[in-house]
């Protein structure tokens, strides 16, 4: 029995579908735990599952007991976090003000944390993903940083984006933006959980109205139409196979967190 932890977003479901459902020919049963990402940067600190998604910020923390696998996470051009406000609308205007984040490893906030480097806000709040933009827009907070669907729905909360942290990071770098991450514990054969997941993604390529009830139940009361779109954004090519420029997208990445101080640095990736 593989022990197996994703969020219940869209793009995980539809990933993992064939694979948590016995569709993958060879590969082992599939006991799975749904949490939000939050959730298994913290716990997969114990070594609690053998295969996890993560955030790529988490990395550092965690590749002692993990590796990476070259499929199965999200990585891409366009989809990056989202900084939303109700009226602000320079970067310079959060200096001091509430930021609320959905977590303090996830790669949302790290993206954060170098883009506001010289306006840094006055305090940062961990909140959980839903609450962020009903929270801003009731005044709770002077700003949310957002990812995934929220990124088509802002507009129904009466917000307004201040910043695309995956274009400014385009920008800076040339590279996609590294999201969540695949890690499986390292005395596990990475060779062939590589292949199995590689197998899921696919399978819901090739059958796509396969996981569409799956996809549903868990995809928090979202429209058929923001899944849709939710799903073909954060699963591409990098989703099937990192290659090089994936692999060269997430070190950039915690190269610059590392040498800013806000992570520890790794040997490296592979």
């Amino acid at each position: 029995m593989l022990n197996l932890a994703f969020s219940p977003c869209p793009n995980d479901t539809f990933v993992f579908h064939a694979l948590v459902h016995g569709l993958v020919p060879g590969a082992p049963a599939v006991d799975v735990t749904y949490a939000d990402v939050d959730v298994t940067n913290t716990r997969a600190l114990d070594g609690a599952f053998d295969v996890v998604k993560v955030s790529y910020a988490a990395l550092p923390w965690l590749l002692d007991r993990y590796r990476l696998l070259p499929t199965g996470g999200a990585l891409g051009h366009g989809c990056g976090p989202l900084v939303l406000t109700r009226d602000r609308r320079r970067p310079e205007d959060l200096a001091g003000a509430t930021v609320a984040v959905p977590g303090e490893r996830t790669t949302a906030y790290l993206l954060f944390r170098l883009w506001s480097a010289g306006f840094a806000p006055g305090r940062i709040e961990v909140v959980p993903f839903a609450e962020i933009m009903p929270g801003v827009a009731a005044g709770r907070f002077d700003a949310g940083l957002v990812i995934h669907e929220a990124r088509f729905t802002y507009p129904e909360h009466g917000l307004t984006m201040l910043a695309d942290l995956g274009e400014w990071w385009e920008g800076e770098t040339g590279h996609p933006i590294p999201l969540g991450a695949i890690l499986a514990r390292r005395e596990l054969n990475a060779d062939a959980l590589t292949g199995w997941i590689r197998s899921s993604v696919e399978y819901a390529w090739r059958h796509p109205e396969a996981s569409a009830d799956y996809v549903a139940s868990h995809a928090q009361e979202m429209s058929a139409d923001v899944t849709g779109r939710h799903i073909d954004l954060y699963v591409n090519e990098f989703t099937a196979d990192l290659g090089d420029a994936g692999h060269a997208a997430v070190a950039d990445l915690l190269g610059r967190a590392a040498a800013a101080g806000l992570v520890p640095p790794i040997a490296g990736l592979r």
